[in-house]
């Protein structure tokens, strides 16, 4: 049994019963205290969903963490902020209206949340390390541009890889297709 502040009081209410069901077990709720009774590999789960859930996430976005295929990772921005006035870091990091946070989640395909001192990020696991190098760049002091174009440069580079794959395997094909007509030409014969 686990327990937990949680500062989404209504949200989490609200999402009681489908948290109950993918967490396989009994929630209960005493003001901001959420105590969820299951057993120890969902314990653990669930720390990471609450954890999500305190970021910032919504419910949708903090169940993803309980796929297998995906990452959460969870950084505090003073572990690698070069000035002690973290407010202008934040706002590096968001951006103007939100921009620089939402390029990073579109490149990436990555959900980010920034919640005080913390970032969090939720996606698959190749990319949530990529996101994270950027983020880090970010906090760090390179430019937000320079932190776009490495994260477009990394999908390039793994786009054209893909390709590469692609016309390997379709001149593979091809050569077993030439075979099996070369085959079937010596039966006939």
């Amino acid at each position: 049994m686990i327990s937990v502040t949680i500062e989404k009081v209504k949200e989490f209410l609200r999402n009681k019963e489908k948290l109950e069901q993918k967490l396989n077990g009994k929630i209960s709720i005493n003001g901001k205290t959420v105590t969820i009774d299951t057993d120890p590999f969902n314990e653990f789960e669930a720390q990471r969903v609450f954890d999500a859930l305190n970021l910032g996430f919504s419910v949708e976005k903090a169940l993803k963490v309980l796929d297998e295929e995906n990452n959460f990772i969870k950084i505090n921005i003073k572990d690698f902020a070069n000035t002690k006035n973290l407010e202008v870091v934040r706002s590096r990091l968001i951006g103007t209206h939100g921009k620089t946070k939402k390029t990073i989640e579109e490149i990436t395909k990555c959900d980010i949340s920034i919640h005080n001192n913390l970032v969090g990020i939720i996606g698959l696991a190749e990319v949530t390390e990529r996101a994270l190098t950027a983020i880090i760049n970010i906090i760090k002091g390179t430019k937000q541009a320079n932190a776009y174009k490495y994260l477009e440069r990394i999908n390039a580079q793994k786009k054209s890889k893909k390709e590469a794959h692609k016309k390997i395997s379709k001149k593979d094909k091809e050569s077993q297709d030439f075979n099996y007509e070369d085959e079937d030409s010596d039966d006939f014969q």
